[in-house]
């Protein structure tokens, strides 16, 4: 039953089935003289069976009645005592209900008043006067019929103090309810009050009671009065106890209605604002429109989970909270990123060694290391991307081969500049709980992008610097790990996101600053610079035509030979890449527009005697090769960052005590080397034909020249004996000879490193003989064969042999010994 526990009114509330629609009109309750003087009970009573309710004693209370038997059973009793019995079903589903469905105890019921319906039904006012019992169903057509046997209230003796209390907690509870239901509870209580009947009380407090009709079927057939008010109690605790959570859930459902009535008034505001500004229902599609997206994404399972989250939580929020701008935001990048998107790669291998051959010259290694990845791919399409570090100086095309791979590739490219880096968050990127924070530089570049697998350039990355904000260097292992970046988690995304199939290429000028477990992730490809050769075919091919182009100029506008780029090289640029060039055949390239642009008609022809006029005298002026050397003078070749170089090496003694004095700013490695050179030609004085009272009379001095240029390295050791043994006996060294290596004390010649840079530096010396360590003749296949033909390679295993190659005119051993080599 679910109605209002008010014990002043009799009427029962609406109830579905029989008596389902009660009109709510109400009715004094019977008095105690009416009770005493009904007539008499029949013993067989029309049954009117009735659902979800039980009717007590007392209660007055509307039914409808629509069922046939139902209908014929009011007939009935209408045209006799107006008695009928009223019994609950067990079951409300059951519409036509046989003698088995229906409880044995009910309550008699006289009909006072009857009105017809205009559907047939029939509305009647029926008032519960007595409990009765069932004895047996006479019949159950045209309706149910049942003789009955009326249960009397027992006689209740002197009310005991037991009684006195159960009947005044009865009273407390339901002012308790009432009080708690914010009903007013003066006319209520004055009724509970006058009765003092345990068993009125306990039936006229049951009636209004909400309670499962089983319960309320069992107070209907306890006919002890005491026990049926002790029952009634434990209900009125459980419905009070219900009744106080129930206000205490409506007044928090309140106060926060309260809150939401103010919020839905102000946002009522604001929208009527916005209809005024023409702004009106912008939010909503906005809204709409990112779901959209966001369905549309194609993002993995886990990571659509987190966004339709983050969606119920700003479908739910104020436009205009800054939490809400927060969210958004972050679903603009879920939105953003190529979850799906993948550029499909160019796997025909001749089409992609073209355009590698095309947009760069020579590098031959770096390219053979591109189509062998291309190769792969093409039979295992799943492999995991390679981590290439191009490592060499500024100005090689580092970075311009890693745009040629991805053209080469067919997918995107982004550079990254890793340069000058030190916090962390640059690579992982910043929480969201801070102000102003977004996405690491990595996903930043793959949404720049667009796809998952474009080509990513970090630049510089030899550069990358730490401090308090965290090791950039150490977020990257992540990154560049193809075990682990599979599931790279972004601290502001907070999803993982798939990198395998990134191919990362990074770049960088020395190895030196790259901490060990990042090296270790990387493919290493050297890229030790240009000769002058190259330099000069690739100012032909590319940087003339881009210079042209660039200057306003016709490509017949100006006219420049290979003589005059190299001089430009060799006498204005001192570097390993091509930048340098570049800018000084721009300045050229600037100076003949402006002669175009005064009237002068082209073309323009640069020769090596206007060049000095273009650009201004030469900036560098490499050491002529000397008619002859004096003794006590070596030539040796150094690797420079810009390329070779060639270095005289001078020695001389002078009356002392048997020092040694170094000068030419050298460094600890050439140092150590020099006193190597002096314990050497000591220990050989004699096979070398020189005095050995000359160590104890005299000093020795060793000096390079270009003092205020920091020198060192491990490659000046025979031009370092070669000098000194020239100094001691006082013989010259041929002035068209060039050497380098490495020496022990046991006589050893030790290979060293740079040696095309070293080769081709004798060469543009003028040198005509190079001496070499014998095992750096593998080395000489990187230089080009014209350039090799230039210069004889004289290949030494020990210092031995070194001094008469140096110092003989023709050396007519010297072929056999470079093919005994090769």
């Amino acid at each position: 039953m679910d109605n209002e526990f008010d014990p002043t009114k009799t009427v029962a509330p609406p109830t579905p089935g029989e008596g389902d629609a009660p009109d709510g009109s109400e009715a004094p309750v019977a008095s105690e003289s009416e009770e005493k003087n009904l007539p008499d009970i029949p013993a067989e009573l029309p049954v009117l069976p009735v659902r979800d309710i039980v009717v007590f004693n007392y209660m007055i209370l509307p039914l409808f009645v629509g069922r046939d038997k139902s209908i014929q059973a009011v007939d009935a009793a209408i045209n006799g005592s107006r008695y009928i019995l009223i019994l609950t079903q067990k079951d409300e589903k059951v519409d036509e209900p046989g003698a088995d469905d229906l409880y044995r105890v009910g309550t008699v019921g006289m009909i006072m008043r009857m009105l017809k319906m205009p559907d047939g039904r029939l509305k009647v006012l029926v008032q519960g006067l007595t409990r009765a019992k069932v004895t047996e169903f006479v019949s159950s057509d045209p309706f149910h019929l049942a003789k009955i046997e009326v249960l009397g209230e027992r006689d209740t003796k002197e009310v005991t103090l037991e009684q006195e209390a159960m009947m005044r907690a009865a009273r407390e509870q339901s002012e308790k309810i009432l009080s708690l239901r914010g009903m007013p509870t003066a006319d209520i209580m004055a009724v509970l009050n006058s009765v003092n009947e345990p068993g009125r009380l306990a039936d006229l407090v049951a009636s209004n009671l909400r309670m499962r009709v089983e319960e309320a079927q069992r107070l209907l057939e306890c006919e002890d009065p005491i026990e049926r008010l002790r029952l009634v109690n434990e209900q009125l605790v459980k419905e009070a106890e219900v009744a106080a959570m129930q206000a205490k859930i409506q007044n928090m459902a309140k106060e926060g209605m309260d809150k939401a009535q103010k919020d839905f008034f102000l946002r009522e505001q604001m929208k009527a604002i916005r209809r005024e500004l023409g702004e009106a229902g912008e939010e909503s599609d906005e809204l709409e429109e990112l779901k959209g997206a966001l369905d549309k994404a194609g993002m993995p399972k886990e990571v659509k989970k987190e966004a339709d989250k983050q969606f119920k939580r700003l479908a739910s929020m104020h436009p205009d909270s800054s939490e809400s701008g927060v969210i958004r935001t972050y679903l603009d990048w879920l939105v953003d990123l190529p979850w799906k998107k993948m550029s499909k790669d160019r796997l025909d291998i001749k089409e992609a060694k073209h355009i590698l051959d095309e947009d760069h010259f020579d590098l031959e290694k770096v390219k053979e290391r591109i189509l062998e990845y291309l190769s792969v791919r093409k039979l295992n399409p799943g492999m995991k991307g390679p981590i290439l570090c191009f490592v060499g100086p500024p100005g090689v095309g580092k970075t311009s081969l890693g745009r040629s791979i991805a053209r080469a590739l067919g997918r995107k490219f982004v550079r990254m500049s890793l340069g000058g880096m030190r916090d962390e968050a640059e690579i992982r990127g910043h929480r969201r709980t801070y102000i102003g924070s977004m996405p690491g530089r990595v996903v930043q570049s793959i949404k720049q992008a667009g796809t998952r697998n474009p080509v990513i350039m970090l630049d510089e990355i030899d550069k990358v610097g730490s401090d308090f904000r965290g090791d950039p260097s150490s977020a990257l292992l992540e990154v560049l790990d193809p075990e682990q970046n599979n599931t790279f988690q972004d601290h502001y995304l907070n999803v993982p996101f798939d990198l395998s199939k990134v191919m990362f290429i990074c770049t960088a000028n020395i190895l030196d600053t790259i901490p060990g477990p990042l090296l270790d992730r990387m493919e290493l490809i050297q890229l030790p610079g240009y000769t002058e050769q190259e330099k000069v075919k690739i100012a032909r091919r590319y940087i003339l035509p881009r210079q042209i182009k660039e200057n306003g100029l016709e490509p017949g506008d100006m006219t420049i030979s290979d003589k005059v780029v190299a001089r430009v090289i060799r006498d204005y640029t001192r570097e390993a890449g091509l930048r340098n060039l570049e800018r000084e055949i721009g300045s050229v390239a600037r100076k003949l527009a402006r002669k175009k642009a005064e009237g002068e008609n082209p073309p323009f022809r640069v020769t090596v005697t206007s060049l000095e006029k273009l650009l201004g005298p030469a900036r560098f002026m490499d050491d002529e090769r000397e008619m002859e050397l004096p003794p006590g003078v070596a030539v040796g070749l150094a690797w420079t960052p810009v390329g070779g170089a060639i270095l005289h090496i001078e020695a001389a003694t002078l009356p002392g005590k048997g020092g040694l004095q170094l000068t030419g700013k050298l460094g600890d490695v050439m140092k150590e080397s020099a006193q190597a050179a002096l314990t050497y030609a000591k220990s050989k004085a004699k096979d070398l034909g020189i005095d050995p009272e000359i160590f104890e009379k005299n000093d020795i001095h060793i000096h390079v020249p270009a003092g205020a240029t920091p020198k060192d390295g491990p490659s000046a050791g025979v031009t370092l004996v070669t000098a000194l043994i020239s100094a001691l006996t006082n013989t010259p060294v041929c002035n068209d000879v060039a050497m380098t290596g490495e020496i022990t004390l046991r006589g050893r010649v030790l290979p060293v490193g740079g040696i095309k840079e070293k080769v081709l530096a004798a060469v543009a010396a003028g040198m005509k003989r190079v001496i070499l360590p014998a095992q750096n003749m593998k080395d000489l296949r990187d230089i080009p064969r014209d350039l090799r033909s230039k210069i004889k390679v004289l290949p030494v295993e020990r210092i031995d042999e070194v001094w008469p190659l140096a110092c003989a005119v023709e050396a007519p051993d010297a072929d056999a010994k470079i093919d005994a080599a090769k």
